[in-house]
């Protein structure tokens, strides 16, 4: 998987977070399983709950005031790695039901 992007999860381990990263990692992974060189889990302190790609901030739940949906994660990191590829359900928006 050389040249493909990687993704890293920081998150604050005083905070018990781990599970919640590494559910996000699994989700990501399974969905860009073509598209992502690798997620890696990176323990934190202070609150911390970051996700970045090659070095780029996606979310920091410092800065948005919240951990981010699923879906929200998959559509920032798809526009960034997969511009063209669609994510199915995840692009509805929410509500659509369909």
């Amino acid at each position: 998987m050389d040249g493909q992007p990687r993704v890293e999860i920081v998150y604050c381990t005083q905070c018990r977070w781990l599970l919640r990263a590494a559910w996000m990692a699994q989700e990501l992974l399974v969905t860009f399983e073509e598209e992502l060189g690798g997620v890696t889990l990176t323990p934190g302190r202070g609150g911390l709950f970051v996700v970045r790609v090659e070095g780029e901030v996606l979310w920091s739940r410092a800065t948005e005031g919240r951990f981010p949906e699923l879906k929200e994660l998959k559509q920032r990191l798809r526009d960034r790695i997969a511009p063209d590829r669609p994510l199915g359900h995840s692009d509805r928006p929410a509500g659509s039901g369909t």
